[in-house]
């Protein structure tokens, strides 16, 4: 389990600073610079250090240190972390997020209701998907682990479609937790959904961005098809599009399924907070251990 649990966070971390590089290029683009993205080497639009991850992974780090912090009912503790990142000023905050953060003032369900209004409807982004697997990862009850998962995407995304995709996506990764197949967890959880054309193998017709029904699709697509966790993180990376965030959350569910031994070491040893990651995958651990959690 430890190995698992592990696994998922690396997963997230390398997919993230492997898809960082190739963020917002389109494949041509990234043919003619790149060839065939295969190492973390940093740089892209945020002019990233090697090993350097974006909001997707310091976001999941966040809701890890909320659900440690009070996992009886974390919400307000993950809001705090989330806080204490923001004032850090990061590279990257998507504008989704970012707008619930300027409309915060002590309620995050109002907040993301007002943003929803000021956007104009559009808070179906994927930034809720990227974060949300330390849930998965802490507990064992499926019916909490749903519930965290639907109310920690409800903090900033007020659109339900980001929302059920969470929720499918936990429920991915607690089949491969248990031990599942990979191809046969995917099968049972997106099956009768408006995933389950992924099943047909053939690509996404539509861009790997951030609208969270095609990051999703294009997640599925990358985990079904790729043989080895190098080939689905490095499938998301020379996708380009949302990259780094495709690449996160299909290497958080490749991580926990190879685990944290199947993940080159030449990735997951570049991971600048490999250090952060491994404590926080101990004190899921622990948690998970716990009980009925």
């Amino acid at each position: 389990m430890r190995n698992r649990i592990l696994g998922g966070l690396f997963g997230v971390a390398v997919g993230d600073a492997l898809g960082g590089t190739t963020e917002f290029m389109n494949e041509a683009e990234i043919r003619r610079e790149y060839g065939w993205l295969e190492e973390i080497i940093g740089e892209g639009v945020w002019n990233l250090e090697a090993g350097e991850i974006t909001d997707d992974t310091a976001m999941t780090i966040a809701v890890a240190r909320g659900i440690i912090q009070n996992p009886e009912d974390p919400i307000e503790a993950i809001g705090e972390h989330f806080l204490k990142w923001k004032d850090t000023n990061p590279k990257d905050i998507g504008n989704i997020i970012r707008t619930v953060f300027g409309l915060y003032d002590g309620n995050w369900t109002e907040a993301a209701r007002r943003a929803g209004q000021l956007l104009n409807g559009q808070t179906a982004g994927n930034g809720t998907l990227m974060r949300c697997l330390p849930i998965a990862l802490a507990y064992r009850d499926a019916a909490v682990m749903e519930e965290v998962t639907r109310r920690h995407s409800e903090m900033t995304h007020e659109d339900p479609l980001a929302t059920e995709a969470c929720l499918i996506y936990n429920r991915i990764a607690r089949r491969l937790l248990q031990g599942e197949q990979l191809t046969s967890a995917i099968l049972t959880e997106i099956t009768g959904t408006r995933y389950e054309q992924l099943l047909n193998c053939e690509p996404p017709v539509t861009p790997p961005d951030g609208f969270v029904v095609h990051t999703m699709q294009w997640v599925v697509h990358h985990l079904l098809e790729a043989e080895t966790f190098e080939e689905v993180v490095q499938r998301a990376a020379n996708g380009g599009g949302d990259s780094d965030t495709i690449g996160a959350i299909a290497g958080g569910l490749a991580g926990i399924y190879w685990g944290c031994d199947g993940i080159p070491s030449r990735y997951a040893d570049k991971i600048l907070l490999q250090q952060n990651l491994i404590e926080l995958g101990d004190a899921l651990l622990t948690l998970r251990e716990k009980g009925d959690r």
